[in-house]
């Protein structure tokens, strides 16, 4: 399969997933601006992340984007059953703590290069720089790489051997891509919210991202057998 035609075909499977993670971000932005009712929820995820800071985003960023993703493949049987689930639980939880460490430094970084009022012209230069350089260029390859490894069954010189030419000039560029359809308009959302509440609206999205995909998933192996 040709490069146009991977990136044609994953555009088209994340497309209407992709559409059903915007509507639920701009949710949970127009409750957070139009309902004061839920203002006090919003308030507790706040200061949980003025008071923790980084640790906040480690365990955060584990649970939703680990966690919960990882109990999902497992109740689901979706976990190959020739392999211990614990190396993999592990896998998602450290990594994606790691990661939520990673984004909530990359936020602060934006934050203190374009400010966080919510205005078009600071929220359109962070999305350039976020989706532009960071995920293009580290985002997108750093999660891609490491979840080949997994599949490799934590093997590096499996790793090595897949790490070629068709990974590098198909598979990244496809996932580059596709993210753009997701997460220009995601982060566009996340980025309209105050300084404490940008991780944790991060968090949702990527839990509901990451459930999105696996359910996609597991449809497309199911139609694939059938």
């Amino acid at each position: 399969m040709s490069i146009k035609s991977s990136i044609a075909a994953a555009l088209k499977q994340n497309l209407l997933p992709g559409l059903v993670l915007q509507f639920f971000a701009l949710i949970l932005v127009l409750i957070y601006f139009y309902v004061p009712a839920a203002q006090p929820t919003y308030a507790w995820f706040g200061v949980l992340k003025h008071t923790y800071g980084s640790l906040y985003a480690f365990i955060a960023t584990a649970f939703f984007g680990g966690l919960i993703p990882f109990l999902y493949l497992w109740s689901s049987k979706r976990l190959d059953s020739s392999r211990s689930a614990f190396p993999l639980f592990l896998f998602y939880v450290v990594f994606w703590g790691l990661k939520g460490i990673e984004v909530d430094f990359f936020y602060q970084l934006q934050g203190h290069w374009f400010g966080y009022d919510n205005t078009l012209k600071t929220i359109a230069t962070k999305v350039a720089v976020d989706q532009f350089i960071y995920s293009a260029f580290w985002a997108a390859p750093s999660i891609t790489i490491p979840y080949l490894w997994v599949e490799c069954h934590f093997n590096f010189r499996a790793c090595g051997v897949a790490l070629n030419k068709s990974f590098f000039f198909e598979k990244i560029p496809t996932v580059i891509f596709s993210n753009w359809l997701v997460w220009i308009p995601a982060v566009s959302i996340v980025y309209s919210m105050p300084q404490d509440l940008q991780i944790p609206l991060f968090n949702l999205v990527l839990c509901f991202w990451v459930l999105i995909l696996a359910v996609l998933n597991k449809k497309s192996e199911t139609t694939t057998q059938e």
